[in-house]
């Protein structure tokens, strides 16, 4: 199993290097993590009546929602094994969710999610409930929404080789800009206030 799912990570790399691999894979970053920024906000209006919950990046994307589907469509195989499917889809985004949890707070000194006060978590960067959620939307994702996904792509792949480089660099402005904003939020904060004299 583990030398097979080695095998099409092989083929899948040759593939993603090309220009249209490329594409694919922004086209599907992209979709993805709309979708998860719809998902977030959704379930924030559900839960606080707010539906626009505090973002990293300025556009309606989640990058964590980008990631992980896109990871798992180029790890899993068709003939992948039903159990390292399962597996790869509550490892994979829980992996994802911890990393850029763990990244966020390291490099802006803050969290922009916590689970401290859920069951069976790890520095309040995952849980096991939301782990299972994602888990379970992430096998949703593989075996009912990507192949609608890849016949979207399909129609919409001649209009989308037209304009997914500047996509690409969207995502690039968005992301040097956050960086920017969230870092000079940062030095704001720790600057000391001088009390008048």
């Amino acid at each position: 199993m583990i030398l097979s799912m080695l095998k099409g990570i092989e083929y899948q790399t040759l593939e993603i290097l090309t220009i249209e691999g490329a594409a694919a894979i922004v086209f599907y970053f992209t979709v993805y993590s709309f979708i998860g920024w719809l998902l977030e906000n959704s379930y924030s209006y559900f839960t606080t009546r707010e539906f626009l919950k505090e973002n990293f990046l300025f556009g309606p994307f989640k990058p964590m929602y980008g990631f992980a589907p896109v990871l798992l469509v180029y790890l899993i195989l068709p003939e992948t094994h039903w159990a390292i499917v399962v597996l790869l889809c509550l490892l994979i985004p829980t992996a994802v969710e911890y990393v850029s949890g763990a990244l966020l707070q390291k490099l802006f000194h803050k969290q922009w999610w916590d689970y401290a006060d859920t069951p069976i978590q790890l520095h309040g960067h995952i849980c096991l409930p939301f782990s299972i959620c994602c888990g379970v939307l992430s096998l949703i994702c593989i075996k009912w929404v990507h192949p609608g996904m890849v016949f979207i792509y399909g129609v919409l792949g001649p209009y989308w080789a037209w304009i997914w480089s500047a996509v690409g660099l969207y995502f690039l402005a968005d992301l040097v800009l956050a960086i920017r904003k969230h870092s000079l939020q940062d030095l704001i904060q720790e600057e000391p206030t001088n009390p008048i004299q």
